[in-house]
């Protein structure tokens, strides 16, 4: 009976630490399950990550975010890839999607600026960014691809409209996106990039200059819920959060405006 007994209390004991344990480790294995993905352009990587980490410290909720051209984006979006949210560098491809019923209605997110930007601080002795790119020691000069990235798009429409494409032209090294851009005016691996405003604003930004490019047109992002997304609700809380002020204090630091528009 003695050895029944304690065997019963071991039993006991064990199912208790077992049911702890379960309470334990139950809200981590739920807030696993409570991720939302999303698809990104390029030139967004630092205000976006700044947003991203603010509403998972507040709510749990891990944003996974893939960064690329706009392009890009649209293509694998057709062709079935599993993204919660689009954040697009125009208005056109997310309205594309929700005219073949493949997303939500889209909603502006914000509003950016072409510039051009060198790591070098002389590089900004000129009167403008026209002058600047006609100096003879600038050989070589990022731009993202203008069939993909909108921002290269803008840009160039810049460059053919001021009669500089092409004395330019030769000078380019295109990227796959604004991403690239950046980075290899960073590294000096080109004396210059046409950047976004938000790039130039950055920590790394600061430590270079830029001319602003008042000639580009402005790029407007927009964003969308796609249709076949997981985790909808949380999708959907997420795409409130981006309009929150919270994360409009975030984009105003790295110089993107606000863009009016209803949701």
């Amino acid at each position: 009976m003695k050895e029944s007994g304690m065997t019963l209390r071991i039993v006991n004991y064990l199912i208790v630490i077992i049911g702890i344990a379960f309470i334990v480790l139950m809200p981590n294995s739920v807030q696993a399950q409570q991720k939302i993905s999303a698809a990104v352009v390029a030139g967004l990587i630092q205000p976006f990550q700044e947003i991203a980490a603010a509403f998972e410290q507040e709510t749990g909720i891990k944003i996974e975010a893939t960064f690329s051209s706009a392009g890009r984006f649209y293509a694998q979006i057709l062709n079935g890839a599993p993204y919660n949210i689009f954040i697009s560098a125009d208005v056109e491809r997310p309205s594309l999607l929700y005219g073949k019923a493949l997303c939500s209605k889209p909603f502006a997110f914000a509003t950016g600026e072409v510039v051009l930007w060198s790591s070098k601080k002389d590089f900004c002795t000129a009167h403008d960014w026209r002058d600047a790119l006609r100096q003879n020691k600038i050989k070589k000069i990022a731009l993202a691809n203008p069939k993909v990235a909108v921002y290269g798009a803008s840009a160039q429409k810049a460059l053919v409209e001021a009669g500089l494409w092409e004395d330019v032209e030769p000078r380019l090294v295109t990227t796959q996106d604004l991403a690239q851009v950046f980075q290899y005016a960073a590294m000096d691996a080109v004396d210059a990039g046409f950047c976004n405003l938000g790039q130039a604003c950055s920590e790394k930004g600061r430590k270079g200059c830029y001319y602003s490019m008042k000639e580009a047109p402005v790029v407007v992002h927009s964003a969308c819920v796609l249709t076949g997304a997981r985790n909808r609700e949380l999708t959907e809380r997420f795409a409130d959060y981006l309009s929150s002020p919270a994360a409009r204090e975030i984009k105003r630091k790295y110089g993107y405006k606000e863009t009016i528009q209803t949701k």
